[in-house]
């Protein structure tokens, strides 16, 4: 294989259509009988407007896909999330909201018109999770977007109230189930920028949790909690309010890598909203944290770090559909951070690529937890082209692997009753390049042995996240990261 045109470009191709009523799939292997819910996933599907093509693979607009299970079998529809962002681009032919690393053509009255009054994206096409009473798509903006479980009908932003103002999110806000909370936070931008760290109950309420002052914000894709605790993580890739606002540049173009800042860790108490330690440690980059813990006098974070922001500029589409070689790789990393006035230690737990990692997190969430599955990377260079399995305790790695297929996240479902951490079985959508069709991949989450798959009508773009529903209806949580 030519080292620089791997295949994995085609999943990097727009999918119009739209499969409104449940399609029936055809299952290969079997099916586990106790697995009768939904799997939710949302992603980039169309890169084009008119004659223009978005920039980087986190700009393209937003499709929901459904797979759901009953009985052995299993049903997949799909519908392009309606949001604003998306009925412009249909109804002008033009892309008209700002994404990540992509803005839209303007003449000059709308450029300085854009400046006084910028228009946020709602173009949700990061994760999906039950919040706050809802069945919600993010992205990382301020405007989440309420749908429909069942019939992938949009339904509007999800709103924020009072004092919950901002401009840029997570789509991956953290699950506390003995609280009954979802916590996530907000960036401020502003003379004087905040992170703002929020909760909200499953009834719906509302509360800041923590205000902390910025001079310079950083790009943040998530973050970090225990049973305590939050952990805003840092890292030296960051901005200036007043360059985001006036530069006329696409969003992430305004952010400069400043390694010399280093990565500083703020941890605060949930419940009193206190900053317990502020400390730094030497510059990484990290999309995803794993897990994090409390251990001793201290806490234990996991996240897939980098060396650097270099992965960001791997990422743009053009480059993507070419097939180069992905250089910028991130492993899983361990930080370990004292409460007190101890220094920050890091490790490596397993010397190889990971992305998009899942654990047990039902049971695990910022508990001690020892498996992570994630996508990782068998033909060097190459994208995501494998599952793996880690041991964060003893190291061991174990994968899944066919080759001309590009597996995506690996959502861990637990079998009902299950007493070990890893007694279940992981979810995957993957393209299978040779077929021209993506298909579901069910693996023993154990031993990583396929159990099943079904194809779907359709080759799926590469896409993010999503979470499995015991119930899509009542919103029983199932992995909520």
């Amino acid at each position: 294989m030519n080292p620089s045109s791997f295949p994995y470009g085609r999943g990097f191709r727009s999918l119009t259509r739209e499969i409104d009523a449940p399609m029936a799939l055809a299952v290969q292997g079997e099916l586990p009988s106790w697995l009768a819910g939904t799997l939710l996933r949302t992603g980039p599907s169309k890169f084009e407007v008119g004659n223009r093509t978005y920039n980087h693979w986190f700009d393209g607009l937003a499709m929901l896909h459904r797979f759901a299970f009953e009985r052995g079998s299993v049903t997949y529809a799909n519908r392009f999330l309606r949001s604003k962002a998306f009925g412009a681009a249909e109804r002008t032919g033009k892309i008209s909201f700002g994404e990540f690393a992509t803005d839209p053509c303007r003449t000059l009255f709308g450029r300085v018109a854009a400046i006084f009054a910028p228009k946020l994206t709602d173009n949700c096409n990061v994760n999906v999770l039950r919040f706050g009473g809802e069945t919600v798509a993010f992205t990382e903006t301020t405007l989440p977007m309420r749908f429909d479980p069942e019939t992938l009908a949009t339904l509007g932003v999800y709103g924020y109230e009072g004092r919950l103002r901002g401009q840029v999110s997570t789509a991956h806000a953290h699950y506390d189930a003995a609280r009954a909370q979802h916590y996530s936070y907000m960036v401020e931008f502003g003379r004087k920028s905040l992170y703002r760290l929020f909760r909200v109950a499953d009834d719906g309420a509302q509360a800041v949790v923590a205000e902390i002052p910025v001079d310079l914000p950083a790009y943040m894709h998530s973050f970090a909690m225990t049973e305590r605790y939050l952990v805003l993580v840092e890292f030296p890739m960051v901005v200036s309010a007043l360059a985001l606002k006036f530069s006329g540049r696409p969003f992430i173009q305004n952010y400069r890598w400043q390694p010399g800042r280093g990565l500083r860790f703020h941890v605060v108490d949930k419940d009193s909203g206190r900053v317990v330690r502020s400390a730094c440690a030497d510059a990484a980059f990290a999309f995803h944290h794993v897990n994090a813990y409390e251990e001793g006098d201290g806490l234990v974070i996991d996240m897939i770090a980098y060396p650097d922001a270099t992965i960001i500029e791997q990422l743009y589409l053009a480059r993507l559909r070419e097939g180069l070689p992905i250089t910028a790789t991130g492993v899983l990393t361990r930080f370990r951070v004292p409460l007190g006035e101890a220094p920050i230690t890091r490790r490596s737990l397993a010397p190889m690529p990971l992305e998009l990692p899942r654990i047990n997190y039902e049971v695990c969430a910022g508990k001690f937890y020892r498996y992570v599955w994630g996508t990782g990377i068998q033909l060097p260079g190459d994208f995501l082209d494998q599952i793996v399995k880690i041991d964060a305790e003893a190291g061991d790695v174990a994968s899944w692997y066919e080759g001309g297929c590009y597996p995506g996240e690996p959502v861990f479902v637990a079998r009902p009753g299950a007493e070990a951490e890893d007694d279940g079985v992981l979810l995957s959508v993957a393209l299978d390049i040779e077929n021209d069709r993506s298909f579901l991949l069910v693996l023993d989450a154990t031993t990583l042995a396929e159990k099943a798959r079904a194809v779907a009508p359709h080759a799926i773009p590469f896409h993010f996240h999503g979470n499995y529903f015991a119930s899509a209806a009542t919103g029983e949580h199932r992995d909520l990261t």
